[in-house]
């Protein structure tokens, strides 16, 4: 991987965070709310509601304005949410561990059902049918209606698992990480992590089985194209088996375009979790944002933005750099 081809992709991901943030600017100028008095209250004077825009700055020219909150959004400061009384970064993080234990165990989700998909069918595996077919169908439901579904079946038919929270009653919620999995590792207590995952599965699920079809695709449609390859028929030739050849040679080479899938798919799940959030009760991001939607606290609803579309233009660069990294070629 070149140096010319790992500084376009960082240039690219600083100039889309500057255009993220130029959008979220304008967003707030256009809104119907004033920020000084909302900050202030419905009982606070004009004089007053005048002295504290002049203290936040909003009575200065445009550009000044955009420098100073692109200075805040840069330095951490997002501002006040009109609804807690509390800095937004605070706000943020408390509900962002929730949300990142429950995206990264989706997406661990989604890659491990990518790959049995991929692999079986491209294998010719037993019960590949039925797992592709399983995906297909489960792919097909609005993810809502997906998480309802797993409620009806696993909790309340099945008792198998929690509907809701993140930890059972009693349990501690906290920890030097704020993802329970981990901190219970990290306390040497074994109990608490599991019952973590207990509680994280049927919400990650939901989230998962979308995009793990689509990895899922793009990887089986690549693997069918490079054993096509005459260095595959070699190998074959060779006396290799299917399986061998699909591990030692095949999957390197066939992994590019199941990144930039993923890549895609990173975005999707962290727009479908503030949805399954709602359906299993998740104290993340989501919850966060649902509360401050209703009462047009666009601090919070901005600050919430723009930390999801960091996080989704940091996850595509990184995608683009495994694939230099999996393929010299594309870093060329």
């Amino acid at each position: 991987m070149t140096f010319r081809f790992f500084g376009t992709r960082l240039a690219s991901l600083v100039a889309l965070l500057l255009v993220l943030s130029v959008v979220l600017f304008v967003l707030q100028e256009i809104s119907a709310t004033d920020a000084a008095a909302a900050t202030l209250g419905p009982t606070a004077s004009p004089e007053a509601i005048a002295a504290e825009r002049a203290r936040l700055g909003l009575d200065g020219p445009p550009v000044d304005r955009y420098l100073d909150y692109l200075g805040g959004l840069f330095t951490g400061d997002l501002g006040t949410s009109f609804r807690t009384r509390r800095p937004v970064t605070e706000d943020i993080g408390s509900y962002l561990p929730a949300t990142l234990e429950l995206v990264l165990f989706a997406f661990l989700l989604a890659l491990l059902l990518a790959l049995l998909f991929a692999l079986s069918s491209t294998l010719r595996w037993r019960g590949a049918g039925a797992l592709r077919g399983l995906l297909f169908v489960s792919s097909t439901a609005p993810t809502f209606l997906l998480g309802i579904f797993f409620l009806i079946v696993f909790y309340q038919q099945l008792d198998w698992l929690p509907a809701n929270g993140r930890a059972s009653g009693g349990a501690a919620t906290d920890g030097p990480t704020g993802l329970l999995v981990l901190d219970g590792l990290l306390a040497g207590d074994p109990a608490a992590s599991v019952d973590a995952l207990r509680h994280l599965l049927l919400p990650a699920l939901a989230l998962a089985v979308g995009p793990a079809l689509a990895i899922g695709r793009v990887f089986r449609s690549s693997l069918r194209t490079t054993l096509d390859a005459e260095y595959v028929r070699t190998a074959r030739a060779k006396g290799l088996g299917e399986r061998a050849i699909v591990v030692r040679h095949v999957a390197r080479n066939s992994v590019n375009a199941a990144l930039s899938m993923t890549g895609l798919q990173i975005g999707f799940m962290f727009a479908g979790v503030l949805v399954v959030e709602s359906v299993f009760s998740w104290p993340g991001l989501g919850s966060y944002l649902g509360a401050s939607i209703p009462v047009s606290d666009f601090p919070a609803v901005a600050g919430v933005t723009f930390v999801l579309g960091a996080v989704y233009i940091v996850a595509n660069t990184a995608a683009d750099v495994l694939q230099g990294v999996a393929d010299p070629r594309v870093a060329v």
